[in-house]
């Protein structure tokens, strides 16, 4: 499990774009929202939990995103929050309600020009439809990776070769395959199963010597 941190409001500026700490932090007290930020997580991105039994509404970020990301992931957590006072468990998690209330939280940072242009055009761009998980919206997340502070050595699996050899973050070593439709395909060299990679997911590759 993932250790976490609890950051005093002022603290969360660090995480944040310019000109925007005072907006999140009004929706984090309108919607008494506690907040953790959390060491990184392969899965996802930010996670949201509903008020229940006299507790706040609780979301957690993972600390190694970039400024933009963290905001983008903040937003999308907070939106479930205000989905949950309205309509509570009687609407789908990333629903028309969801797809609406995230998109108003968007558009009213969008006004504030806090974001790069790249970013705010992949923004208008997915408020058509807003993805479950900003991962999931790969034009959105390609524009957001090129702000991330990357190690040298750290590839996107759409940056190696066809049968390049890679390492993922839980040390399990890949063959790199073909590309279908948005997806690789890449082995397990140990037990040769095939198993399906975003472009954009990071690995090391692995150097083969001799």
């Amino acid at each position: 499990m993932a250790r976490t941190e609890r950051h005093p409001l002022q603290a969360l500026a660090n995480y944040l774009p310019d000109s925007c700490f005072d907006d999140v932090v009004f929706y984090l007290q309108k919607y008494s929202v506690h907040l953790t930020v959390t060491q990184a997580r392969s899965s996802i991105l930010g996670d949201y939990r509903n008020a229940y039994q006299g507790k706040n509404h609780r979301i957690s970020i993972n600390s190694n995103l970039n400024k933009y990301s963290f905001l983008i992931t903040l937003l999308h957590e907070f939106a479930h929050g205000c989905v949950y006072e309205t309509h509570k468990h009687s609407v789908a998690p990333h629903g028309r309600e969801w797809k609406n209330t995230y998109g108003e939280l968007l558009s009213v940072f969008l006004q504030k020009e806090i974001f790069p242009a790249d970013i705010s055009i992949a923004l208008r761009d997915s408020l058509h439809n807003p993805g479950a998980s900003s991962c999931a919206e790969e034009g959105l997340m390609r524009v957001l990776r090129k702000y991330d502070n990357r190690p040298l050595n750290i590839l996107h699996v759409e940056e190696l070769r066809l049968n390049d050899l890679f390492v993922t973050r839980e040390g399990r070593v890949f063959q790199r395959g073909e590309k279908r439709r948005t997806r690789y395909y890449c082995t397990e060299v140990k037990t040769q199963k095939v198993y399906l990679f975003n472009a954009l997911y990071e690995v090391k590759r692995l150097e083969v010597t001799g």
